[in-house]
């Protein structure tokens, strides 16, 4: 009888050892689970958290842009919106392209693809915005048929705004372009009607408003127009703008469909953006898109 309540007692106190050992392996492989991320609830998807937001903008009315209406705006979204200024436009793309900034806005979209083009970036424009257009200054004259043959015409020396500046002239009948030029790099080897026998002088763009004084006539950007202080409707003839010479907000094609693109969108296609421009950025000319959501308001 001891015999065997003997073996009965070392048979539970095995039993006791081994449960007790099985229990830390247990324990084990529930902390593996857990560590290599098994679990019968699948994880969260990661938000798109990005809520401070660097935009470059050359120094100007477009850096104003982005101060008086684009900043607030996002802002009431919960962005903080910091503002990079450029002084040509060179390094705005560059920049967008190496992630130091988050989104340009100073150039128009026939600049945007041949710059991206020839310098293997891949940027996207989200929209395009209200924008200074181009026009004709004189002090001499106050109509374009007032023009006196031979006169000087000083007009932008880069390729972007000498094109456009050319295929204004010709729309106000001043010249005439070869038919198969590229509308991307016209120049004055392109013009092969001039029946005034205008003298067509290039010169650095940001030079063209101190010409107006001293020039018969000067073809101004809108931009270094304002930044000079001039005052758009004061030109003799602005330019009628195509679509494709109008400023776009850019950037980078793998943010085009992020929260924070979305979100500049919006705030471009607000009531509230649109009323600051009417009042802060007078003689802007407004985007078909723009003009077709107020004729549907």
């Amino acid at each position: 009888m001891k015999k065997a309540l003997s073996l009965v007692v070392v048979f539970a106190f095995a039993v006791m050892l081994l449960a007790a050992c099985g229990a830390p392996k247990a324990a084990d492989n529930a902390g593996q689970a857990a560590n290599s991320g098994a679990s019968s609830t699948p994880a969260p998807a990661k938000e798109d958290a990005k809520k401070a937001l660097k935009i470059g903008a050359t120094a100007g009315p477009y850096s104003d842009m982005v101060t008086k209406a684009i900043k607030p705006l996002m802002e009431k979204k919960g962005y903080t919106i910091s503002i990079v200024e450029f002084n040509d436009y060179v390094q705005p793309n560059k920049a967008l392209a190496s992630g130091s900034i988050d989104a340009n806005l100073f150039q128009h979209i026939l600049y945007l693809k041949q710059f991206a083009a020839d310098n293997k970036l891949d940027l996207k424009e989200i929209l395009s915005v209200p924008t200074a257009p181009m026009g004709i200054y004189s002090k001499k004259f106050k109509s374009l048929d007032d023009i006196e043959k031979g006169s000087t015409i000083t007009v932008a020396n880069d390729p972007a705004n000498l094109s456009r500046t050319l295929l204004m002239m010709q729309n106000f009948g001043l010249i005439t372009i070869k038919k198969d030029a590229n509308q991307a790099t016209i120049s004055e080897k392109d013009v092969e009607g001039n029946p005034k026998g205008l003298v067509i002088k290039p010169i650095e763009a940001a030079q063209l408003p101190r010409t107006v004084d001293s020039t018969a006539l000067a073809a101004v950007p809108g931009n270094f127009a304002l930044a000079a202080g001039m005052d758009l409707t004061s030109a003799i003839k602005l330019e009628n703008m195509a679509e494709n010479y109008r400023n776009v907000l850019v950037v980078k094609t793998s943010d085009i469909d992020s929260q924070f693109a979305k979100d500049l969108k919006e705030t471009l296609q607000s009531k509230d953006f649109e009323k600051i421009i009417d009042e802060q950025f007078k003689g802007f000319s407004k985007p078909e898109w723009m003009k077709a959501a107020a004729g549907k308001s």
